[in-house]
């Protein structure tokens, strides 16, 4: 195993709050594996830690990643995320295909999913318009996981105003998901697409809102101004 790896490991060992660990333990409806830390000192081992690796190739840095997702720790998931999204500026067109077998084979959180997919999956997407067409198949996947992240990956540059049609079209098929997870995920999409596009997205959400789950159509609305919302929540 890597030492730099096995560093960041005893680090974390030592950093261990059992009255965190539990609290996250109860945080979540799943279950969670996790060493117990505040977020600021996992941040700070994520930074050290790129800084000993970041000379090193993609390719070796994303098997360092595997090798801490494998884990099952939340914390060691974070490290992957972070470094993957660190090594932004190196993606190509082929790296969809890592990220998704990262969520559909080790993410099963949410906390997980959002923080790969806002972030570094989302910045992926901005650079590659095109392979937005994974986020459409990820939409039809058994798996809850792969379903979320195809609304959450958009969350940033949906606020950015982009990939409007390419965000209805992920909705309509996520419309009746029975998975609450997957519902807010897409009504948040809905909510960010709506900084930019809000007549738009009104509009889609009145069109869609007899099919629409009320959690979905709450998160999509959320931000709008109270007479639209309570337009579209059918109550006026």
């Amino acid at each position: 195993m890597d030492e730099i790896i096995n560093g960041m490991r005893r680090q974390f060992r030592r950093a261990a709050d059992k009255n965190i660990r539990e609290g996250a333990k109860r945080y979540f409806k799943e279950p969670v594996k996790c060493y117990g830390m505040m977020t600021a000192a996992v941040t700070a081992i994520a930074h050290a830690g790129f800084k000993a690796v970041k000379a090193r190739s993609k390719a070796e840095i994303f098997r360092l990643c595997e090798s801490l997702w494998r884990s099952g720790y939340m914390e060691e998931g974070y490290v992957a995320c972070a470094w993957a999204y660190h090594l932004r500026k190196y993606f190509e067109p082929s790296d969809i295909r890592v990220f998704e077998r990262w969520i559909d084979t080790y993410v099963s959180n949410w906390a997980s999913c959002d923080t790969l997919c806002n972030h570094t999956v989302g910045a992926f997407i901005e650079m590659y318009p095109q392979e937005i067409a994974a986020l459409k198949k990820w939409a039809r996947s058994k798996n809850r996981w792969m379903r979320r992240a195809a609304a959450v990956s958009l969350i940033i540059p949906a606020r950015r105003g982009k990939f409007l049609h390419d965000i209805f079209e992920i909705a309509d098929i996520l419309l009746r998901d029975e998975d609450d997870l997957v519902r807010k995920g897409y009504g948040w999409m809905l909510k960010a697409a709506g900084e930019a596009h809000e007549k738009e997205v009104f509009e889609y959400v009145c069109r869609r809102k007899a099919g629409m789950p009320r959690t979905a159509l709450r998160y999509a609305v959320e931000k709008m101004p109270a007479a639209l919302k309570a337009k579209a929540m059918g109550r006026s």
